[in-house]
Parts: C-alpha cells; structure tokens; sequence
C-alpha cells in the first residue's frame, strides 16, 4: 500500500520546490526552486533564473514573490508561506521580511551567504519592522544533494 500523500504538508510544498530547482538545473542554472503558498495552494513557483535574465536580483524566491504580489494584488504577503530549496540569501530574506511573508520554509543551509539562521537571521532580526517564522531542513538531504551535484557536475565539465 502507498503512503498517503499530505497535500499541505511541508514535505509536499517542498516537493514542488524541488521540482522548480530541476528546471533551473535543465536551464544550467543554480538548482534552487521556490513555491509560494496562500491558504493551502501554491500562487508561486519560479527557480533561479540569474544566467538565463542575466540579473543578479533573479533568485527562485525574489521571482516567486514577484509572482504572488501579482496573484493576491497586494504588495504584502502576510498570509503567505515560501517553500525553498536552499537557506535564503541576505537579499531574498530582506525582501522576505519587507512584504512580511508569514512563514518560510526551507531545505537545506547555506554556510556562505544563508541568512535564515547559518551565517545570519535576517527574518527575524530584532531591528526590523517583521519577523517571519522559519521552519528548517524539510527535505534537506534532498536539497543538499541537488546542489553538491550541480557542482561536482559544473567542476568536472570545467565551466
């Protein structure tokens, strides 16, 4: 018998993220991949596209913000949650916390830039005007995994 899926549960959004972050490995770019949840259904999904826009400010969840603004008509995101990949950078969760997302959840840490808990918490920052909850390391082996290999395959095919 299969397991019974939970259509909102964190596993299953993030799921769909890591679906988004295939298509971004397909277009060679960085695999992360994002989902933007409103009442139980996903208004957002994008994946890294900085190569492809050849835009620096073109990470999954910055477009998939973008994206929800649009589908609720507001600017502000308070009764939405974001699903992503890999810890956010200090740019997305700065613009995580301006359009005051409820909830963010992601896979796995990023030691270099993650501003989420790892090197930083931008989200919840005593000194900013909002602070998101943060749920961590939902699906993170196969977040992590996703990343080591788009970069052991980058590293071997010397680009």
């Amino acid at each position: 018998m299969d397991p019974i899926i939970d259509l909102h549960s964190d596993s299953y959004f993030m799921s769909e993220a890591l679906r988004q972050a295939r298509k971004a490995w397909e277009r060679e770019e960085v695999p992360v991949g994002a989902v933007i949840v409103h009442e139980g259904r996903i208004i957002a999904r994008a994946f890294n596209q900085v190569e492809t826009l050849q835009d620096a400010t073109a990470h999954a969840e910055m477009l998939a913000v973008t994206q929800a603004q649009s589908v609720i008509g507001n600017w502000r995101l308070s009764e939405c949650q974001l699903y992503v990949t890999k810890e956010p950078c200090p740019m997305c969760a700065g613009a995580m916390v301006h359009v005051r997302l409820k909830r963010v959840i992601f896979g796995c840490l990023s030691m270099k830039d993650g501003a989420a808990g790892s090197l930083m918490n931008l989200l919840q920052h005593p000194g900013l005007n909002h602070s998101c909850e943060i749920t961590s390391g939902v699906r993170q082996d196969e977040c992590a995994q996703m990343l080591q290999a788009f970069f052991r395959e980058r590293r071997k095919g010397g680009l």
